[in-house]
């Protein structure tokens, strides 16, 4: 019995095998996205198909869109780029402030070196003039300890002559 119409035409299709693949691709890859539709669904059967001579066809493997990994790519490589631009710049800019806050650092220890030589050369010159004041100084304390030993014997004098005074006043009553 011979098929007539829409059924020898499908018949037809199944029994017709596919062109051999050019590039066979065994690795797992993602579906390729579905565009528009351009082949009839006999053409791209998902499982091998017996025809009816009893010989299966394969699929004929597809790549994916190279435009959209190319693109992806360049995308993904131009973000990379700008974000370690963005890493370096930062890395650079917090050199150039320790930089910075070295040169200021090194200049406010220059000052202070400078401080302190002129305490140092201060402190030597008033060294210097103590040395130089040190004999009246030396005097001075030997005016004080005479003065001192001067009025111990003022008051032994006054308590001598108060002594005098009492005995002299005893005699007079008498």
């Amino acid at each position: 019995m011979a098929a007539t119409g829409e059924e020898a035409a499908a018949m037809d299709s199944i029994c017709k095998a596919p062109a051999p693949p050019t590039d066979l691709n065994l690795t797992a890859q993602p579906e390729p996205r579905k565009e528009a539709a351009t082949s009839d669904a006999t053409e791209t059967p998902k499982a091998k198909r017996p025809n009816e001579g009893g010989v299966e066809t394969a699929e004929e493997a597809t790549e994916p869109a190279e435009p959209d990994i190319n693109e992806l790519c360049r995308d993904m490589f131009d973000k990379m780029a700008v974000f370690l631009q963005g890493e370096l710049t930062a890395t650079c800019e917090d050199y150039k402030l320790l930089e910075n806050m070295n040169k200021l650092t090194s200049l406010k220890y220059m000052e202070m070196k400078d401080i302190s030589i002129n305490i140092s050369r201060n402190l030597q010159d008033l060294n210097q003039k103590y040395a130089g004041l040190q004999p009246y100084l030396d005097q001075i304390n030997q005016i004080e300890e005479q003065v001192t030993a001067l009025e111990q014997a003022a008051y032994k004098l006054d308590t001598y002559s108060k002594k005098l005074e009492a005995k002299f006043k005893k005699l007079e009553k008498r």
